[in-house]
């Protein structure tokens, strides 16, 4: 399989996406990126930290806080301190393939427990710092996680947490805790890195819960392979670039591709401890000269919700921009090429699989605003009829479904514990609504409890939430199917105005009709209310689910 070199690429010298895809092997392509094997053995800290840091300057990470206050790390500083933490772990009884919690905010500390726990040959689990008790509780006890490492200030909810594992805390433990500064300060820094099978888990991770309980997914060492390909062809991660993944390493993305994906490539990362806000936002990007950037849409439409005027001063300086995590709205596109001269990619992908289906930066292939893309090369991708399982041709939505036994780049097996529920014959089954276009790219239409069946019409909400955040006055908006007697439902929107704008009546008219006069009479929302903000998880994803429950009690 011939690759294409990253460094120095030009947009008019990019490689094909069809060439590579005909090219593609993920065998040869796992024996290119990895240097241990996934039938012999292999060490995600290897991977990720120890083969890079024979050159004792090569930076890992770029750190800084909301006090501004900074540091930088090397790979080999890294590897010293992975070594600590390895030692600690095994001298306190984890063994290979036991899982331990990290609950730490987006601070240097974090690399080292998730590179120490992999160096150990055990199983890091993230915990999202904005989780109360009962959340860290379903998910530690459903892991059975064997140790929760957290800080001071995160301490306090492990109160309330029933059978609560040991705790390793950095900075003023309680009784009973590992006191981790002062571990680290007597662990050796040597620790020889327990090799595992490409079939062993490295990550075990949690759904959202945007449709039910959290549910487990262990991810196995071979996906590493599908985290490489992605940072290489879908972000376009190249060495001379600033890379900056906004998203928390406390979610999939952020962990597989904020963390995992930039290390394993060798490339520095860069975390940010603080809130996000536009202006601190445009102020890292200018400091740190991020010329990479990957995030989520919801940060993306407050950067357009500031304006141009906010962005001039990063305009021209961003090379290429990554979303995932839900569809990127057409107008955010325009946007950004207007106002930051940026080109900004919509990528598609689940916890239960990483990044399946994008457009991609370093792959040459057509680019339609309100598509996902094409799929990742090792993924085949089938939209099917959820009933019948039947596949389906162009512009008619179905289930999007991964075909197991054609897709090597696909790793996930099942939920923890729970068998292979999530399978029908040889599918993956995503629960997403998408639509095949003439050009074999995939377009989003929504989940699949997300689809509104109004007067016999499906109407997926990304559509009209499009087209309603194309008006100069809204920030954000989410779109429902609202039970009616006559129809089965009609389309509710619940609308986010942006600062200097009045939800008056007329406001709410002129959007009803700007919806109207640009999709179709059955689509626009014959009732929408504007709201002060809007229902998500912590990961930032709308939850649509709760607007309908709120409908259906009212009702």
């Amino acid at each position: 399989m011939s690759l294409p070199v990253a460094p120095g690429l030009q947009a008019d010298t990019l490689p094909s996406y069809d060439r590579y895809l005909a090219d593609f092997d993920f065998q040869a392509l796992a024996a290119e990126v990895l240097s241990g094997s996934l039938s012999d053995g292999l060490n995600a800290c290897i991977e990720c930290c120890d083969r890079h840091a024979t050159d004792p300057a090569r930076v890992a990470l770029e750190w800084e806080n909301k006090d501004g206050a900074r540091e930088t790390v090397t790979f080999a500083e890294l590897s010293r301190r992975s070594a600590r933490f390895a030692n600690i772990l095994t001298a306190h009884g984890i063994k290979p393939g036991d899982r331990v919690a990290g609950l730490l905010p987006r601070i240097p500390d974090l690399l080292t427990v998730i590179l120490g726990t992999w160096r150990a040959g055990a199983v890091y689990q993230p915990l999202f710092t904005a989780f109360g008790p009962k959340a860290i509780e379903h998910r530690c006890l459903g892991s059975a996680a064997k140790l929760i490492v957290t800080d001071a200030t995160n301490r306090p909810k492990l109160d309330d947490v029933h059978d609560c594992p040991p705790v390793a805390t950095l900075g003023a433990p309680r009784d009973g805790d590992i006191d981790l500064a002062a571990a680290m300060a007597a662990a050796p820094d040597q620790f020889t890195p327990v090799l595992r099978k490409g079939s062993d888990a490295f990550l075990m991770m949690f759904t959202s819960g945007t449709t039910g309980l959290p549910k487990g997914v262990a991810v196995p060492l071979q996906a590493l392979v599908a985290f490489y390909e992605y940072m290489r062809f879908s972000v376009d991660l190249r060495s001379s670039d600033r890379f900056w993944n906004i998203a928390d390493p406390g979610w999939a993305y952020g962990l597989y591709y904020a963390v995992t994906g930039p290390l394993l490539m060798g490339h520095a990362t860069t975390f940010y401890d603080g809130p996000f806000t536009v202006e601190s936002t445009y102020r890292l990007i200018q400091q740190h000269g991020i010329t990479n950037l990957a995030g989520a849409p919801t940060a993306y439409r407050l950067l357009m919700g500031a304006g141009a005027e906010a962005a001039a001063a990063i305009k021209g300086k961003l090379r290429v921009v990554s979303s995932a995590g839900e569809p990127l709205n057409p107008e955010v596109i325009r946007w950004f090429d207007q106002a930051l001269s940026a080109p900004i990619h919509d990528h598609y992908g689940q916890t239960e699989m990483g990044m399946a289906v994008c457009n991609h930066h370093a792959l040459a292939h057509p680019v339609e605003a309100g598509s996902a893309g094409l799929p990742l090369p090792g993924f085949t991708i089938a939209v099917i009829d959820e009933d019948t399982l039947q596949p389906l041709p162009p512009h008619q939505p179905g289930i999007l479904a991964v075909v197991r036994s054609q897709s090597p780049g696909f790793w996930f097996q099942g939920y923890w514990q729970q068998g292979t529920k999530a399978f029908r014959d040889d599918y993956y089954l995503t629960g997403d609504t998408v639509e095949w276009n003439e050009d074999g790219s995939i377009s989003f239409v929504g989940r699949s409890d997300d689809i509104i069946t109004s007067s016999g019409y499906r109407i997926g909400p990304f559509d009209v939430e499009s087209a309603l955040i194309e008006h100069k006055s809204v920030a954000e908006t989410a779109v429902i199917g609202k039970p009616d007697p006559e129809r089965t439902e009609i389309v509710k929107a619940f609308v986010v105005l942006k600062k200097g704008y009045d939800g008056t009546d007329e406001l709410a008219e002129e959007l009803r009709l700007w919806v109207r006069n640009r999709l179709a009479a059955h689509a626009y929302p014959r009732e929408l209310v504007f709201v002060d903000e809007l229902p998500k998880t912590p990961s930032g994803k709308i939850q649509r689910f709760l607007l309908r429950k709120q409908e259906s009690d009212n009702a």
